[in-house]
């Protein structure tokens, strides 16, 4: 069964979704060139840093057990669920378009179980509606007209966006300057559609929806491994110029975060 996106507000309840709305926009910021000036994230030090990131934390430091002597065996790096490092700098290739779907077949649908999915979804709601995108002239034989493709996972199919999007624009906008993150060939974008987040277990939904999104984008980076392609994380980016680029409601269609592939 195909619901309208918009038919979901007809159960949204105006006091969560607008709160939800307010605290998801405290996250949305960028550096940017233009405002580096007189912006900071933090005040920590490069000494400071250091120290905190890459670590573990343990409760109690000054205990030793016996369990510290057991060490947990390590998968081989040529094991299947071993992913590749995160590409610091992509080089532009092309990206055949039958890879495009290849790449993106864990995220669909159960033959078996058709309201089922390659991925866990709390109350089987899939907020997350997934946007491919394509970024270099290299990639030459994705259908006409057609460079920013939105996934359909139940049809097993991708239902293009409006053929105006300028896809400079949507470049400049998931990888604005001074990134230098190199070429990519591929973006794949996750959005939480609001109204599906939030009508069933309201302000639950939202953290339900950010988990959803953390496993579809682990299932694409290990498959990233199998077809031999890069990939990085990306949240340098503002919700509203992407948002924007593509002709969604902001209000309702909120970006996590992007994958880049290349």
């Amino acid at each position: 069964m195909t619901i309208s996106h918009d038919y979901y507000l007809k159960f949204l309840a105006n006091d969560v979704f607008e709160e939800t709305l307010s605290f998801h926009s405290k996250g949305n910021f960028t550096i940017h060139r233009s405002t580096k000036h007189f912006t900071t994230l933090h005040h920590l030090s490069e000494s400071e840093l250091k120290t905190l990131t890459g670590n573990e934390i343990k409760l109690y430091p000054d205990i030793a057990t016996e369990h510290d002597q057991h060490h947990i065996p390590q998968i081989n790096t040529e094991h299947p669920l071993s992913r590749n490092e995160s590409c610091n700098e992509f080089f532009s290739q092309s990206i055949p378009f039958q890879n495009i779907g290849k790449l993106l077949s864990p995220l669909l649908g159960k033959p078996e179980h058709k309201f089922k999915r390659g991925y866990p979804s709390g109350g089987a709601l899939y907020p997350v509606e997934v946007f491919c995108c394509n970024l270099s002239r290299k990639n030459t034989d994705w259908p006409k007209n057609q460079n920013i493709l939105h996934l359909l996972p139940r049809s097993r199919k991708f239902e293009p966006l409006a053929s105006n999007i300028n896809t400079n624009t949507l470049l400049q906008a998931i990888t604005p300057e001074p990134s230098d993150i190199g070429s990519p060939s591929v973006a794949i974008i996750y959005f939480m559609y609001l109204p599906k987040s939030l009508f069933k277990y309201r302000y639950r939904g939202y953290r339900l929806a950010l988990m959803e999104a953390g496993s579809m984008y682990m299932l694409i980076d290990l498959r990233c491994k199998e077809l031999h392609l890069q990939n990085r994380m990306w949240s340098g980016f503002s919700d509203h110029q992407i948002t924007k680029t593509l002709k969604l409601n902001p209000a309702l269609f909120l970006p996590l975060c992007i994958q880049l592939i290349g």
